[in-house]
């Protein structure tokens, strides 16, 4: 009974208000801001070349754009988009693309909110929390709502997702190397605990390489399968534009089905809006909160048009996908198609790349419960260390306990967690605005854009934190 009501909800919260509120709202910041995603794309190359790294041991950009790429990159990117190209066809592809370049807006807003928000770490004085805890808290004056969302962070993520995280990488590595689930388990378990015993910072480091390794090696991979392919590109673009407003009658349930799954599936790899990846964008040490906003939105290209496309060209350019036939999906549906282009290797590397993604969005998870254990503890060393050892045992835990009922839960929680982050940031979309023109009034007077704290009397974010840190960037300058 309780698993019926839990389904019936989670398809109502994903299946007829999500995915419709996302992309909605989506459009509408991106028209608010008149297309700040297109405007500033390459203007995120530029803050990161100048990302502020100081003696102090600050979170840079590139840090925090590193540790949000790894929570967005995951097991999506290779086993969702195989399930949203059986289930929807090729031109789900499509709708995936719409559906991120919409979202690279709304991953603006939120986590320039989040910067803009953020106060100092209660233990490390160079290190800052926020997320939408935080600017619903202070910015709507609703510390129960901040509450609720800290709560939903610390469940779905910390605890539900990274268990069952670890039952995905332990079983994939029993299945390609016949390893046992509790070696994997406590090989990763103890990998894990060096990591988040380290605090934010080797969290950050840990991210800072793992994440540019495996997004280039599955980029690698990819464009060896288009180079062996490359007189089948330009059909295959052809193709993929042409199933989505006419898909073929092999897809049941015709063009709704297509965006459906497209979007499903856009919306789940890169989280644009979900509620976590502000809860990063606010670690990271800038001058102003519309530099990290152009670059977390940029976390969201990199995670669907780039690696999303990726898995999508290696499974359609293989003959592994046979429309109409929904019994292969997943992960396997990648790992044939691979193997299918390169030979034997494949399989195994997809499960390594299943290895990487999922780790690193483990530190990630863990990295967006303990911001929310830090809403309620500030800085509380011993709880720390408590909820870090119930979180490494979680992980030991569920690397031999299919956690399926959990997983289905968490899945209603992260819905409630968007449904209310959403309407929040719909509430506080002219702040945004008006950080957005006080940016671009800097740029046009020929300056480096600080944030100009007295100019924003009427917002309840921290003076003092900001004051701090644009007098410690301008003293670097002199």
């Amino acid at each position: 009974m309780l698993a019926e009501i839990n389904t019936f909800l989670s398809d109502l919260i994903w299946g007829s208000i999500l995915i419709y509120l996302l992309p909605i709202l989506g459009l509408f910041f991106t028209v608010s801001s008149r297309f700040v995603q297109f405007r500033y794309f390459f203007k995120m190359f530029h803050i990161l070349r100048e990302t502020v790294r100081d003696k102090e041991g600050h979170i840079s950009s590139f840090q925090a754009l590193m540790l949000s790429v790894a929570g967005r990159v995951g097991g999506g990117n290779i086993a969702g988009v195989a399930v949203a190209i059986t289930l929807g066809g090729p031109g789900a592809v499509f709708w995936m693309w719409v559906i991120a370049l919409v979202g690279m807006a709304t991953s603006f807003f939120e986590c320039s909110l989040a910067q803009l928000y953020k106060e100092k770490d209660g233990i490390d004085s160079c290190v800052y929390r926020g997320g939408p805890a935080y600017y619903a808290t202070k910015a709507l004056k609703q510390r129960w709502l901040g509450v609720v969302i800290s709560v939903l962070l610390m469940f779905t993520f910390g605890f539900a997702f990274n268990a069952t995280q670890s039952f995905i990488i332990s079983t994939s590595f029993e299945a390609s190397f016949n390893l046992p689930t509790w070696i994997t388990g406590l090989a990763l378990t103890l990998v894990f605990g060096v990591t988040i015993f380290g605090g934010v910072r080797r969290i950050a480091r840990m991210s800072e390489v793992i994440v540019p390794i495996m997004a280039l090696g599955y980029l690698l991979i990819a464009l060896v399968v288009i180079v062996l392919n490359l007189d089948k590109i330009p059909s295959l673009i052809v193709m993929i534009i042409t199933e989505a407003f006419n898909p073929s009658s092999a897809i049941g349930g015709g063009i709704g089905a297509v965006i459906i799954q497209g979007a499903k599936r856009g919306m789940f790899s890169n989280e644009a809006g979900l509620g976590s990846a502000p809860n990063v964008a606010a670690v990271a040490y800038v001058a102003h909160p519309v530099q990290q906003g152009i670059v977390q939105s940029f976390s969201v290209f990199i995670d669907t048009i780039i690696l999303c496309s990726c898995t999508a060209f290696i499974i359609l350019l293989s003959g592994a996908y046979t429309p109409g036939i929904s019994g292969v999906q997943g992960v396997l549906l990648t790992q044939n198609a691979l193997i299918e282009h390169i030979g034997p290797f494949g399989g195994v590397f997809v499960t390594l790349a299943l290895f990487l993604f999922g780790f690193s969005s483990m530190i990630y998870n863990y990295y967006l419960a303990e911001n929310s254990l830090n809403f309620f503890s500030k800085g509380n060393v011993t709880v720390f260390n408590i909820f870090r050892t119930l979180c490494i045992l979680l992980v030991i835990w569920g690397s031999f306990q299919d956690l399926s009922s959990i997983f289905a839960f968490s899945d209603l929680s992260m819905g409630l967690l968007a449904i209310i982050n959403m309407i929040v940031i719909a509430i506080l979309y002219k702040p945004v605005l008006q950080l957005i023109r006080g940016y671009e009034r800097q740029l046009k007077e020929g300056k480096v854009p600080v944030l100009r704290y007295n100019d924003y009397t009427e917002f309840n974010f921290d003076k003092e934190t900001w004051k701090e840190i644009v007098d410690n960037i301008n003293d670097k300058k002199d």
